[in-house]
């Protein structure tokens, strides 16, 4: 069942929380600093500052131009209640202590300017548990940092177009990159497990991402994107087997051994490979089938409720819809 659960005023969504008793959601350009904190942080004003407001009264009590030197900000993210990342056309990502409470802002200090990509940063995502920042640039290069050592770890290598959305997997370290309308996945040290490559048809560019996290390995979790054609696309992960060059592959997925046990000399040469599969395609319109790309407004923010019960999605005209999945 499809449910309008708001609307924002002045635009698209740009960020949507699922808390246990509640579900925030801010427009873009804003960004919830960890509840219980009761406040927002705020870019994109003609002078290059940010700010600091209130998420019930939706004001700002506190101007910062600590950003005011580092060009326009186009992303920003927040681990935790004492951190906000920022980064932008200055193509450095800036790493910010903040001490903030309900209406004050007592401090905010540049901890370390990272420098990796060589145009503009346009997406951040970042994980505390696993202690990493992950940022997409348009010069096609996606950079892990380690966010306790504030440093370089590697690179996402192999995009063909500027880096549109990430997301990190709490559980498992994995990242979803997206770039146009292409969806990569990784481990947490770089390296690639599977990419949708492409499919026939026009497809649509990936503006955001999210994994479900139900459990470590439960098969049914999945990675959902939202396109600009209005579309939120659902993609599961299976293993295929695949004929190799040269001689037999270590087994890489749980049920290998079983199976290498089982035919042994049918195995030879063969190896698990990670594939994403569409599973489903939802939209908030008309049935998918008989959309034209312009009738229908992008989804520009996803989030599942802690559950997992239900799939929250926001569009450019500021709406914000539930799904109850099965």
């Amino acid at each position: 069942a499809l449910n309008l659960i708001a609307e924002l005023p002045r635009g698209p969504v740009g960020q949507i929380l699922c808390l246990e008793k509640e579900v925030l959601i801010v427009e873009k350009n804003r960004l919830l600093v960890a509840p219980p904190s009761g406040c927002f942080f705020s870019w994109g004003f003609p002078d290059n500052s940010c700010a600091f407001g209130n998420y019930t009264t939706e004001k700002h009590f506190a101007v910062s131009e600590s950003l005011c030197d580092w060009g326009e900000t186009l992303c920003a993210t927040c681990p935790n209640m004492t951190t906000i990342i920022t980064a932008g056309s200055s193509t450095v990502v800036c790493v910010w202590e903040v001490a903030v409470s309900k209406d004050k802002l007592t401090h905010i200090k540049l901890r370390q300017p990272l420098y990796g990509h060589t145009d503009a940063v346009t997406c951040l995502a970042v994980s505390e548990g696993h202690s990493l920042i992950v940022s997409g640039s348009r010069d096609l290069t996606c950079i892990l940092w380690d966010l306790e050592e504030l440093s370089y770890v590697t690179q996402l290598a192999g995009h063909t177009s500027s880096i549109s959305a990430l997301a990190i997997n709490d559980l498992t370290g994995e990242i979803a990159s997206c770039a146009g309308p292409l969806l990569y996945l990784w481990t947490m040290k770089g390296q690639l497990l599977a990419c949708t490559g492409t499919s026939s048809g026009p497809q649509a560019d990936i503006l955001c991402v999210s994994f479900t996290q139900r459990h470590e390995w439960d098969s049914r979790n999945v990675i959902v994107t939202g396109c600009a054609d209005g579309v939120i696309r659902i993609w599961r992960t299976e293993y295929t087997r695949t004929q190799l060059p040269g001689p037999p592959e270590e087994p890489v997925s749980p049920r290998q051994d079983q199976i290498e046990r089982d035919g042994s000399a049918s195995g030879q040469g063969k190896a698990w490979r990670r594939c994403l599969m569409l599973c489903q395609e939802l939209s908030s319109g008309q049935s998918v089938s008989q959309r034209r790309s312009n009738d229908s407004p992008a989804i520009t923010a996803l989030a599942m409720s802690r559950t997992h019960a239900t799939l929250l999605a926001g569009d450019a005209w500021g709406r914000v819809f539930t799904w109850v999945c099965e």
